[in-house]
């Protein structure tokens, strides 16, 4: 298995295709989105260059590599307003596996190594991200690689006929 990440430095339409089925996808859904309500989980949203091309001005991209095909993207910001505790200097994380063949490969644990050391490159001390508490494989992988839980927000995010709560976590570097 060859796995590697490329830092996204402008989108391409084939890139924007992969990940609105991505982002569209009902599996991943719940996993990589907050939804307020049920029409809001079922609604689907079409991402464009331009929408891509914004992004990239407040998110650090980089595209997930297996065997030379992109199986999904991770990304990190600086001090966004949604931040759980508000400590000047932090980097949110998010990461989406969007193809099947990359689930399940430890995949995940890599791209969370490699964004740790982007996110050391650019001088910044701690991490901060958000994990629905549905995601108990998430959940898991994160305590492994020394993420704390730090608060919760309930009725975050709505799957599965109810709400839930998203847990907040962060870690120093």
């Amino acid at each position: 298995m060859n796995t590697h990440f490329i830092k996204l430095e402008g989108p391409t339409i084939q890139l924007i295709e992969q990940i609105n089925r991505w982002d569209n996808d009902p599996k991943l859904i719940p996993l990589v989105r907050p939804n307020r309500n049920k029409t809001e989980f079922e609604k689907r949203y079409k991402m464009t260059i331009e929408d891509l091309t914004k992004r990239l001005e407040s998110h650090h991209i980089y595209l997930i590599y297996l065997n030379e095909k992109v199986v999904g993207e991770m990304n990190f910001m600086v001090d966004p307003v949604h931040l759980f505790n508000k400590v000047p200097g932090t980097a949110w994380i998010g990461i989406t596996i969007g193809e099947p063949e990359g689930r399940g490969k430890g995949i995940g644990k890599e791209a969370i190594e490699f964004l740790e050391e982007q996110i050391k490159k650019q001088g910044l001390k701690r991490i901060e991200l958000g994990v629905f508490e549905f995601n108990t494989p998430a959940q898991k992988l994160y305590k492994k690689m020394g993420y704390k839980e730090i608060g919760r927000i309930e009725n975050f995010t709505y799957w599965n006929e109810k709400m839930w709560t998203d847990i907040r976590m962060e870690k120093y570097l």
